[in-house]
């Protein structure tokens, strides 16, 4: 007999509490699926992520202490295996890249239905991204429409290692990147690394020479 599968777990992080509880009640009602924990600003949703090791966090983007763009981005580079799915009222294009270079994997209108916010928690839970019709076709054309410089090379790079390339092209130690993109000196470290493998250089001089050329550390 097979095992039954272990449910997702899932953290909410929403300011508005009857927003918050109503989501919390209904996704705990859906089977397979857990809520193990709830914050209502951002601080507490990185908090939680560390505690509660949940598989998906389902996060509002404005909220006080730290905003859901900032939590999504430390909670993605402390632990890339948790999936973030963004949730707001906002669909204006400046919100949904930044949640996108942040590192969040769904996206989603808070006038989504039950079944949409469901679909899109097992979608993220199972390493796959989610960003609704709309939003998908928006993403699409700004990539397309995106001029061949900075933005466009380097496809094999992650958003955060063209971040840490961008500034160890303007000359940055590994102690300043850690600091500009709060990130733990030995992520930095693995990040370079990770750059220099994907870039075919040797050393951080040779990729100095090529994230320039692309018009990178400007």
């Amino acid at each position: 007999m097979a095992e039954p599968e272990e449910p997702v777990r899932v953290v909410l992080a929403d300011d508005h509490p009857v927003y918050r509880d109503g989501l919390a009640m209904l996704l705990g009602s859906v089977p397979g699926m857990t809520v193990v924990g709830t914050a209502a600003d951002g601080a507490r949703a990185v908090e939680l992520a560390r505690e509660a090791q949940p598989d998906v966090v389902v996060m509002d983007v404005q909220m006080p202490v730290l905003d859901g763009i900032e939590a999504t981005r430390l909670i993605t580079a402390e632990q890339p295996s948790v999936g973030v799915v963004v949730l707001t009222m906002s669909e204006d294009d400046g919100t949904v890249f930044a949640a996108v270079r942040a590192g969040a994997r769904g996206y989603l209108l808070k006038g989504a239905d039950q079944e949409e916010v469901v679909r899109a928690i097992t979608t993220v839970a199972s390493g796959g991204a989610v960003f609704g019709a709309a939003l998908a076709r928006r993403i699409a054309e700004f990539f397309s429409a995106a001029p061949a410089g900075p933005q466009a090379a380097f496809p094999q790079l992650t958003a955060r290692e063209r971040e840490v390339l961008d500034l160890v092209a303007a000359g940055r130690s590994n102690a300043q990147i850690a600091a500009a993109l709060h990130l733990s000196p030995k992520t930095v470290r693995n990040n370079v690394s990770n750059v220099l493998a994907k870039l075919q250089v040797t050393d951080r001089a040779q990729a100095i020479v090529r994230a320039r050329e692309a018009g990178l550390g400007r």
